[in-house]
């Protein structure tokens, strides 16, 4: 990947200070920070995501992210087991970085 310059300014807890300063680009080098390569699924979960901030502007905690996915992209990926494959850690927490969000609130 070509780096990216300048680099948008990041918060103490490394999500974008401006949310306006997002794009695919900007998510693949947050993705990169976290040791994660995005793939199609990545993807997917990361836009569903976006969507709903769009739609209710907050990013869900970890239970209602789950039901957002399952509802959205269907079992295989609306579970726990397969969030923390795609996003380890904190699921709910790392999507929303990675897709230029506020850290949801009551994830650690």
């Amino acid at each position: 990947m070509t780096a990216i310059e300048p680099r948008p300014p990041l918060d103490a807890d490394g999500h974008l200070e401006n949310l306006g300063d997002w794009s695919t680009e900007i998510a693949t080098w947050l993705a990169e920070r976290e040791n994660i390569s995005l793939g199609d699924e990545h993807w997917q979960v990361i836009i569903a995501l976006r969507r709903f901030y769009c739609d209710h502007e907050v990013a869900p905690a970890m239970r209602p992210f789950v039901k957002l996915i399952r509802q959205e992209l269907g079992e295989e990926l609306g579970n726990s087991i397969a969030l923390l494959q795609l996003f380890p850690g904190s699921p709910a927490r790392l999507a929303a970085k990675i897709g230029g969000l506020p850290r949801p609130t009551n994830c650690l």
